[in-house]
């Protein structure tokens, strides 16, 4: 029995028994993936669980496009040959003060576990175009929100990526949320078809985790609490 059938037989049965602590705990960002797929039905029940997300006036706003098989190689062709960088939703222009510590944080613990040398600006490089080939996994789900909708859509959005994320973490499934593939929001409006109306906010590739990869060894940092939240009574 390949380890994908293994994650399959040994958790898509219990998922409901994993809770939502239990996920939020467990879970990570996937940057290795085995190459078989996950079973159509065991994601339309990730897909059926996120659907419960809770939105603005319950306006469930997102839309989903998933590539798989020849569809999502056929993406990955194209990523790599078309050089537009044209994100629908502006990226922040900077980053800063305690942000940029965590960001520069979780990339070194990154670039430590594959390899890539401290100011090895090429190595670097090369590791970040990974996430145009989705890290090597059988399934890329393309998020999209309203445009007409503003913040508040996205916002509907995010919460649907982490029920999306824990659903999919109950079953085992390795993901991980990618800022980046809407770098490319152009290129998935031309292959998928929506118009100026609908907005990229980001990509989830996902798969059976390799847990032999280099890049699944390490877990980020997390703040305490008291960094986050202040209470007044």
């Amino acid at each position: 029995m390949t380890m994908a059938a293994q994650n399959e037989s040994s958790t898509s049965e219990d998922a409901s028994d994993v809770t939502v602590v239990q996920a939020l705990a467990e879970r990570w960002s996937c940057r290795g993936f085995l190459p078989e797929p996950v079973p159509r039905a065991t994601i339309e029940a990730v897909l059926a669980a996120a659907q419960r997300t809770p939105s603005w006036c319950n306006t469930q706003p997102w839309q989903l496009a998933i590539f798989s098989g020849d569809a999502i190689d056929d993406l990955r062709s194209v990523f790599a040959s078309d050089q537009r960088i044209t994100p629908d939703i502006p990226f922040p222009p900077g980053y800063a003060g305690v942000h940029q510590e965590r960001r520069r944080e979780v990339g070194l613990q990154l670039y430590d576990a594959v390899g890539v040398a401290r100011g090895d600006r090429e190595a670097s490089a090369v590791q970040m175009l990974r996430n145009f080939d989705f890290f090597d996994a059988p399934h890329v789900a393309v998020v999209s929100a309203p445009a007409d909708l503003g913040p508040y859509g996205y916002v509907d959005c995010g919460l649907y990526v982490q029920s999306f994320l824990l659903a999919a973490q109950a079953h085992g499934i390795g993901t991980i949320a990618q800022a980046a593939v809407a770098m490319k929001s152009e290129v998935l409006h031309e292959r998928i078809g929506w118009g100026e109306d609908r907005q990229v906010v980001c990509g989830i590739s996902f798969g059976w985790p390799d847990p032999e990869h280099p890049a699944n060894s390490f877990r980020a940092h997390r703040a305490d609490v008291s960094d986050a939240v202040t209470f007044f009574d």
